[in-house]
């Protein structure tokens, strides 16, 4: 009885901050609620936030920013695994390399958001740095555009988790059996046959908790596309979770952010759910093998 007693107060928490939480927004979201809750439904206009939403040039955009950002925010998962190969293979000074890399993941989105705006200012950063190196026609201010402010903010998003996702992937390479290494030597087994064809299956588990790790960390990006761009130039860089909270903060309307939110709630299942339904069957298999 006293193990239960004592999760009672985290189980309330649970059940008022979060489930209730999440039933009070879809609720809010079939209702035409604007700065204040309204809590009554028109069985005629129940579905008019979606179609609101679906019909603003600004959530296409999010929608759209989003998959890019995933696209690109996914190479932070193949340079960790190069990374932590070569850390792997080169025992000296490991820790050292794992400190540095690590050292991003330390430092909040918004101050890593801060930093990298600065770098892309043309007067004080890198474009400002390659002029005084003699490379005048050199361009570097990726934030100014429409066409290239979304790959600035990837840029710096892949910095900051690189070292993360390095370190869950040297986990995954020091869990594989020294003797597989040991007999791939001895056989003569080329480098990138053995990786490409022995030891990224075997991490597969690996790159499973990274998916979905850098699936949830790109739905919910907000703090550094508000620190690096604030959403411009215009709507340019709007994702989901930025739109959701300017639906609320600016446009003071409860019921729109709210159906905003319930799509973004849907892609995180979706994404989040088939990945781990797959981790949950691999396991199994796995499990039954080994009976």
């Amino acid at each position: 009885m006293a193990p239960q007693l004592a999760l009672t107060p985290a189980l309330a928490i649970t059940l008022v901050g979060f489930v209730w939480a999440i039933g009070w927004t879809i609720y809010m979201s079939f209702t035409r609620s604007r700065r204040f809750p309204d809590y009554g439904i028109d069985p005629a206009g129940w579905l008019s936030q979606y179609q609101r939403l679906f019909g603003d040039d600004a959530w296409e955009t999010s929608l759209r920013n989003l998959v890019v950002l995933a696209i690109g925010s996914a190479l932070a998962i193949a340079f960790g695994f190069i990374l932590a190969a070569m850390v792997e293979r080169e025992k000296f000074g490991e820790g050292t390399f794992r400190t540095i890399f690590l050292y991003p993941l330390a430092v909040s989105l918004i101050v890593t958001g801060l930093v990298w705006r600065w770098m892309f200012n043309p007067s004080l950063g890198i474009e400002a740095f390659l002029h005084q190196l003699g490379w005048t026609s050199a361009r570097f201010n990726w934030l100014a555009t429409p066409e290239t402010a979304m790959y600035g903010i990837i840029l710096a998003s892949i910095w900051h988790g690189l070292g993360f996702y390095m370190a869950l992937m040297l986990a995954g390479l020091k869990s594989i059996n020294t003797e597989i290494w040991s007999a791939a030597r001895i056989d003569g087994v080329g480098i990138w046959r053995l990786y490409t064809g022995v030891i990224i299956p075997m991490m597969k588990f690996t790159f499973l908790t990274c998916a979905i790790l850098l699936s949830l960390g790109v739905v919910k990006a907000y703090d550094i596309v508000v620190a690096m761009t604030n959403g411009g130039p215009g709507t340019s860089t709007w994702t989901p979770a930025y739109f959701a909270i300017n639906a609320y903060s600016t446009r003071s309307n409860i019921g729109f952010a709210s159906a905003a939110a319930v799509i973004m709630l849907l892609i995180t299942l979706a994404i989040f759910l088939p990945l781990v339904l797959i981790t949950a069957w691999q396991n199994r298999r796995r499990e039954a093998a080994g009976t």
